[in-house]
C-alpha cells in the first residue's frame, strides 16, 4: 500500500524530515520493511500494514513536537518510533503533551521519554524526589526547568542548587584562583541550565538579588531553607552525613530533588556514597519519590547510550 503524508508548508516539512533528511534516514532505519521518500512538502510511505500507518503516525508526532515549538533531535526519532511500534502510543501522547517550563528563547521544554515523565510527575507530587540514573538522561536540566516554572509561577521564592566539590583525582586547594573562581568548574551546568531558563542577563540579575543560589554543598550547614526549590546535583559524592545535613535543611513551603548517578562515584570509598545509603534508608517515607533512569532515557548524542550500555555489560560480565 501507498500513503502521502503532506506538511502544511516547505519550511515545515524540512523541520520535520531534519537538516539534510536526518530524522527521515533516521525514520527509514527504524522501519526497514517500508520505502520512504520525501518529495517538496510531502513525503510517500509504500510498504505493508502496520508499517506505513506507524510511519504516518512518527510523522504526524514529529509534526506535533515541531508546532509546539520544541527542539527536537534524533532521539525524538527513535524514541517515538520505539513506543508505536509497541502500540504505546498513548503513552507518547502523555509525555509529548506535557511542558514542563518555557526557555528564554521560548521553546517549550517537555519530557522526552517515560522515565522523564516520572520523574517530572514525581517532583510535582513529592516534597522530595530523587532522580537516580547515568548521565545524559536530563536529570539536572528538567529540574532547573521545574524550578523555573515554580519561581515564575511565585510557588517558591528563590531557587537554590548545590552540588559537592568532589572530582576524580583534582582537590580544590590546587586548583588557581580564589575560592569562588575555584568552585565555579563544578558549578557550571547548573550555571548553563539557569541561563538557558531566564536569559544570561537575567540570571545574573537574578544571581545578585540573592533569588537564584548557586553554591557548594559545604555552604549548606546550618541553614534552613524556606520557600525554596532545592537541587541537589551529582549526589553520588557526598558522604552519608554530608547527605543527612543536606536533607535536614528542608524547610516550609519548599521542594527537593536530589540527583545522582551510583555508577559515577569519586569518593575515596564508595561505600561512603550518601546517596547509596539514602536509597535504602528513605525508600519508604512519605512524601518522598525515587525516580531510576536507564540507558532508554538517555537523551544526548545516540553515542552516549551506546557507551553506557557497552560499561553496564562489560561490567556484567567482570
Amino acid at each position: 500500500m501507498e500513503k502521502r503524508f503532506i506538511f502544511s508548508d516547505l519550511s515545515e516539512a524540512k523541520a520535520v524530515l531534519g537538516m539534510k533528511d536526518e530524522f527521515l534516514k533516521t525514520i527509514q532505519k527504524e522501519f526497514p520493511d517500508c520505502r520512504i521518500a520525501s518529495r517538496g512538502d510531502e513525503v510517500i510511505i509504500v510498504g505493508g500494514e502496520p508499517g506505513v500507518s506507524q510511519v504516518e503516525t512518527v510523522l504526524r508526532t514529529l509534526r506535533y513536537l515541531y508546532r509546539e515549538n520544541t527542539y527536537m533531535t534524533t532521539q525524538h526519532v527513535r524514541y517515538s518510533s520505539s513506543l508505536i511500534k509497541q502500540g504505546k502510543e498513548d503513552l507518547l501522547q502523555s509525555i509529548y503533551g506535557d511542558t514542563v517550563s518555557i526557555s528564554a528563547r521560548g521553546r517549550l521544554i517537555k519530557p522526552k521519554t517515560a522515565g522523564q515523565k516520572q520523574y517530572v510527575d514525581s517532583i510535582r507530587k513529592n516534597l522530595v524526589t530523587f532522580g537516580i540514573g547515568p548521565a545524559g538522561t536530563g536529570k539536572t536540566y528538567l529540574a532547573v526547568a521545574l524550578a523555573s516554572y515554580y519561581l515564575k509561577n511565585r510557588e517558591v521564592e528563590r531557587i537554590i542548587l548545590t552540588r559537592p566539590a568532589v572530582e576524580a583525582g583534582e582537590k580544590l586547594g590546587f586548583l588557581p584562583g580564589d575560592l569562588q573562581e575555584k568552585i565555579d568548574p563544578y558549578l557550571r551546568p547548573l550555571y548553563d541550565a539557569l541561563a538557558d531558563m531566564f536569559g544570561y542577563d537575567q540570571f545574573q540579575k537574578m544571581v545578585t538579588r540573592n533569588i537564584i543560589e548557586v553554591a557548594p554543598l559545604a555552604y549548606m550547614r546550618g541553614r534552613t531553607l524556606e520557600e525554596s526549590f532545592i537541587i541537589l546535583d551529582e549526589a553520588q559524592n557526598t558522604t552519608k552525613e554530608q547527605m543527612k545535613m543536606f536533607l535536614t535543611r528542608m524547610g516550609n513551603h519548599s521542594r527537593v530533588v536530589v540527583n545522582g548517578d551510583v555508577t559515577q562515584i569519586d569518593l575515596v570509598d564508595r561505600k561512603m556514597s550518601g546517596l547509596i545509603e539514602a536509597q535504602k534508608v528513605l525508600q519508604n517515607v512519605r512524601g518522598l519519590g525515587m525516580v531510576y533512569f536507564t540507558d532508554e532515557d538517555v537523551v544526548r548524542h545516540d553515542m552516549v547510550g551506546r557507551i553506557i550500555r557497552a560499561y553496564e555489560d562489560f561490567y556484567k560480565k567482570e
